[in-house]
Order: structure tokens, then C-alpha cells, then sequence
């Protein structure tokens, strides 16, 4: 899916950088399409890679136009995706994505030497941590007994994680208060106190309504606990350890070989959503991430498209 980086962004400071970038990616296009003879498949790859290098100088360096980039910013954008839980396989799709753009604007002769050069991506060798597709995001939520008390909340807590891109910690202090079930939103409390409203998807919804209607009302919940949204047996919160077990056991239930942790589904969140096409600021604020490369202060982008966003491009929605 095509994004329309303009509409994503909301308005921009510096209309002559804007145009450069519009009117480069379009010849751009061309040169893929004429020159190279891609399929559209292809040149749509090509696309969506330059337009989230474009939302990152958006971002942090406005004024600039293609050809004013050095390597140290490509850097730093690079050093961004990262930040955000991109997959290797992905980081280094998006760097042959920007290189091929350098080198039509070496082709094009709107520059002398191009900054990618030495650029390098992510060791694919290296051990990272694994990202989970869909699929098998499908198979470990089927592997979950919904005929138990637990098994009902564990649904709710993993659907819960991937839809919203929670972390462990924001998932175990989820308040029922904070659930507003009728505008689609979690308020949660991250790093350092801070709070972000973060949509939920359709499915997650349904089965946190089920657990919270049909399960938690039967647990005799223990002085203290009475605002927490997930609840073990004896009635008071679960911890980060038993929600770590829990995936655990179903990984190995379905023979996944991955090694998995709450964070993956995090992790997979973000992935899945900018190889869809969402934009990265969306995401960033998804995630509640203060990235260390871009330390401006952002106006908060409405809740209206954040929702959209999820609707758009996450798996379950």
C-alpha cells in the first residue's frame, strides 16, 4: 500500500525541501519503471523505503532535500529504524531501497558522490532478537485453551501485547479504568511515569470484554489489586515472570523454535506495521519511544489517526 507521506505528517516547514522530495520520488519512479523495467511490486518496495527516509527528515531535518543528506544522517536514520524494533531482514531492505534512490541521483547526475557508500546495514549473522509473523502469531493464540478460567485471560493478555505494542511492565500495570472500550483506546503508563493513549485493535477488544466480563468477576480479588486489569488465580496482579512462562509454554506447545519473550510481541508489532506502510512517527508514538536521534519535541499526532493507523496496517485488525 501506497503512502501519501504529506497526509501522514501533517504540514511541513519548508515547502521547497517538500517539493524536492515529491518531485525526486516520482522520477524516481520513472527511472525504476523505464530504466530498470521492475515490476510494480518491486518499484512500490523501492517507494515505500525512501518515503520513510522522507518521514524521518521530516522529522529531524526539514529544510533538507535529498541531495543535502550526508552519510552521518542516513546514519542516523538507519540508527532510528532500529530504535523502533525493525527486523534485520527489514533494516536491510530499506537500506538497498535508499541506495538504489542514491543511485539515481547519481544517474541523474544531481550528485558527485553518493553518501551511501559506506553505509552499512545490520550483521544478518548476528543474533537478534527474533520477530514473530503473522502466521505464527495466529498458531500461538490458537495453542491457548479459551475452555479455562486462565486460559481466557492469557488470550486477552497476549492479543492485548501485540495489538497495542505494549511492554511487559505497561501490560502488568494495565488499570481497568484505563481501558476505554467505547473509543477504541489504552491509557498507559510508561518509562518514567509518562502517559500515551494507544489504540487497541477489534480482536484484542473482544477478548479483554470477554475476560473482564465472564473471568475476572468470579476471582476474589485481594485488598490492593482491585484496579488492575490482570489478575492470577489467588487475586492479585500477574507478574512479568509468570506472563515470560506463559508465552514460553506455548512456543514450545506448537513447536516454535524461536526464542520469545513478551518483547517480541512488541518487537513484531513495530515490524509488522512499518513493512505495511505506517508511518514512522505513528509508530514512535505507539511505542512511547523517546528516540535518542530525534530529540525534538513533537506535537502529538491525533488520536483519530493513530486509530487509523492500526486499522490500516496491523495484522489483527
Amino acid at each position: 500500500m501506497s503512502v501519501n507521506v504529506a497526509k501522514l505528517t501533517g504540514s511541513r516547514t519548508n515547502m521547497g525541501s517538500i517539493n524536492s522530495w515529491g518531485l525526486h520520488v516520482k522520477h524516481f519512479k520513472s527511472y525504476l519503471k523505464l530504466e530498470r523495467s521492475l515490476s510494480d511490486n518491486s518499484i512500490e518496495a523501492y517507494l515505500r523505503d525512501v518515503e520513510k527516509l522522507s518521514q524521518y527528515v521530516e522529522m529531524t531535518h526539514p529544510a533538507l532535500s535529498p541531495m543535502q543528506l550526508s552519510y552521518k544522517h542516513l546514519q542516523g536514520f538507519l540508527q532510528y529504524v532500529n530504535e523502533l524494533g525493525m527486523s534485520a531482514h527489514s533494516q536491510a531492505r530499506i537500506l538497498s531501497g535508499i541506495k538504489g534512490f542514491y543511485k539515481y541521483l547519481l544517474f541523474e547526475e544531481l550528485l558527485e558522490k553518493d553518501p551511501t557508500t559506506l553505509l552499512e546495514g545490520p550483521k544478518l549473522g548476528r543474533k537478534l532478537p527474533d520477530t514473530l509473523g503473522y502466521l505464527e502469531i495466529e498458531k500461538l493464540l490458537e495453542a491457548i485453551d479459551l475452555s479455562t478460567p486462565a486460559g481466557g485471560r492469557n488470550r486477552a493478555m497476549i492479543e492485548t501485547l501485540y495489538s497495542s505494542g505494549l511492554r511487559v511492565s505497561e501490560l502488568v500495570e494495565l488499570k481497568v479504568d484505563n481501558v476505554y472500550f467505547d473509543i477504541g483506546f489504552l491509557r498507559v503508563i510508561g518509562k518514567g511515569n509518562k502517559e500515551r493513549l494507544v489504540p487497541i485493535g477489534r480482536d484484542a477488544l473482544k477478548y479483554l470484554k470477554i475476560y473482564l466480563e465472564e473471568i475476572r468477576v468470579h476471582i476474589s480479588i485481594k485488598k490492593g489489586f482491585e484496579g488492575y486489569v490482570f489478575l492470577n488465580p489467588r487475586g492479585k496482579k500477574v507478574t512479568r515472570v509468570l506472563i515470560f512462562l506463559i508465552i514460553k509454554a506455548l512456543a514450545e506447545k506448537i513447536g516454535l523454535r524461536k526464542t520469545i519473550s513478551p518483547h517480541t510481541f512488541r518487537h513484531s508489532f513495530a515490524t509488522h506495521l512499518i513493512e505495511g506502510g505506517a508511518d514512522l512517527r505513528a509508530v514512535q508514538e505507539m511505542l512511547g519511544h523517546e528516540s535518542i536521534t530525534t530529540t525534538e519535541i513533537y506535537t502529538h499526532l491525533d488520536r483519530d489517526y493513530l486509530k487509523q493507523v492500526i486499522k490500516d496496517f496491523h495484522p489483527r485488525s
